[in-house]
């Protein structure tokens, strides 16, 4: 189990069985020793300050809530690992455009082309991706594309005709695709937005917070700035579609720790569903995150929090991607276990129709999969991403979140230490520290803090 406080409270998960419990200083004392001391030990340990009557009620209490299973339950997420069934590709990244309208400092794409060559990709492989992934989802009757870049909509004629033939080659096919495009939104016209609303398409547009900020590390080819024409385009759209189905997403970085002032601002402009990331990039960038950043960030997320519930009471909500958390069903043992589905459940195309585990992974060739007309050619590859779950991470055995963070991103853990199985620390710490804040936000919209 996890012991953890914050903003006063005494919070306790357990990790077996995810239950959640709110407990007083007696109780939270006592878990220090319970269930390894008995009660006359710990009433040895404690019996000055608290009497023998309240400390072999709250062991009762404890012991309870053991025998129900909602504390120190068995964990049968071990026993379960052989019930998982076979993968299939249910997610396609694609990568329409190996190119891009601005030069952000940070991106793992090298800028637009993913170490190779600034090139569209052509309908036909387009096609043939779509083919891939209505073959490979097996009978899944519902798969995933989402429009990658680069930017995509430099190829935007491209995705049009292909949502169209997906539409029709999946409903020849029984089954059902569900699109999503990631963009810049610098090219993001009215023309545009009417018909990603028409097409009911998820969409995901990068907004990294206070006008310096964006401007820092998202400039133009020139080095302009690129904040306004973005910031006009995202309101514009998010309005057309009465703020829903989309996220804007940010990256916040070593120069600008105080990211939950960036979170805010885009709440104050009018954006309801925000994410941000903590950027990944070598120690010697200048804008990458290093330990010494650790206690602000920390601090950051429980601002963070206080912020999202203050404007949750006052009817100002706005979503948090990281504090979206289900603590009543939740993701399925298997998605808790394996978490993203990379290398198996979820792959990339670039393109030239080739295939990689996801799209940190794209342009690597280490990591090369096969190709849309050819299908995966690496099932040893495949394998090694099915076993990159938490029960084969050495440091993820006992660590608490491990059921609700899967042993961190693929890609990011590989680009920190060279290997899936190794996590990445700050990566870890982050999680951790969200995953505490997303608890208490639980506990308190319930009223039990």
């Amino acid at each position: 189990m996890h012991k953890f406080t914050l903003f006063g409270s005494r919070i306790v998960y357990d990790v077996a069985s995810g239950s959640v419990h709110v407990v007083d200083e007696l109780t939270w004392r006592i878990l220090d020793y319970w269930p390894a001391a008995s009660r006359e030990e710990i009433g040895a340990k404690l019996g000055q300050e608290y009497s023998r009557e309240e400390i072999e009620e709250a062991v009762r209490e404890l012991e309870e809530l053991k025998k129900e299973g909602l504390l120190l339950a068995e964990d049968q997420a071990p026993a379960a690992l052989h019930l998982r069934q076979q993968s299939v590709v249910k997610a396609l990244c694609l990568h329409v455009a190996h190119d891009c309208n601005l030069r952000c400092r940070y991106c793992f794409a090298g800028t637009g082309p993913f170490g190779g060559d600034r090139t569209l990709m052509k309908e036909e492989t387009g096609r043939q991706a779509i083919d891939f992934l209505l073959k490979a989802s097996g009978k899944r009757q519902q798969v995933e594309i989402d429009f990658f870049g680069g930017e995509p909509l430099l190829n935007f004629p491209v995705v049009k005709n292909l949502v169209a033939y997906g539409k029709e080659a999946a409903a020849a096919a029984g089954k059902k695709i569900k699109f999503t495009l990631t963009t810049n939104a610098l090219l993001l016209t009215e023309e545009i937005e009417r018909w990603l609303n028409e097409e009911e398409m998820a969409v995901v547009l990068s907004l990294d917070g206070r006008p310096e900020v964006h401007d820092r590390m998202r400039p133009r080819l020139d080095g302009s700035g690129s904040y306004q024409r973005t910031v006009d385009h995202i309101l514009r759209f998010v309005n057309s579609r009465n703020q829903e189905n989309y996220y804007v997403r940010g990256t916040f970085t070593g120069l600008q720790p105080d990211f939950a002032a960036d979170v805010i601002y885009m709440a104050d402009l009018g954006i309801k569903h925000l994410s941000v990331e903590p950027v990944v990039g070598a120690p010697e960038e200048d804008y990458a995150l290093k330990e010494e950043h650790l206690p602000q960030l920390l601090a950051e997320y429980e601002r963070l929090t206080e912020e999202f519930l203050r404007r949750q009471e006052t009817g100002q909500p706005f979503t948090f991607f990281h504090f979206n958390l289900d603590l009543t069903g939740g993701p399925c043992l298997a998605k808790r276990l394996s978490g993203c589905g990379a290398g198996h459940e979820y792959l990339a195309c670039d393109p030239e129709g080739n295939l990689y585990p996801c799209h940190q992974f794209v342009g690597n060739k280490d990591f090369w999969l096969g190709t849309v007309d050819t299908g995966v050619e690496k099932p040893e590859l495949v394998q090694r991403f099915q076993e990159a779950h938490v029960f084969n991470k050495q440091k993820c055995q006992n660590c608490w979140a491990r059921y609700l963070c899967s042993g961190g991103c693929h890609a990011s853990n590989y680009h920190s230490h060279g290997h899936l199985l190794e996590p990445y620390e700050m990566g870890c710490a982050l999680e951790k520290k969200r995953l505490e804040c997303a608890i208490y936000i639980q506990l308190k919209t319930a009223g039990l803090v």
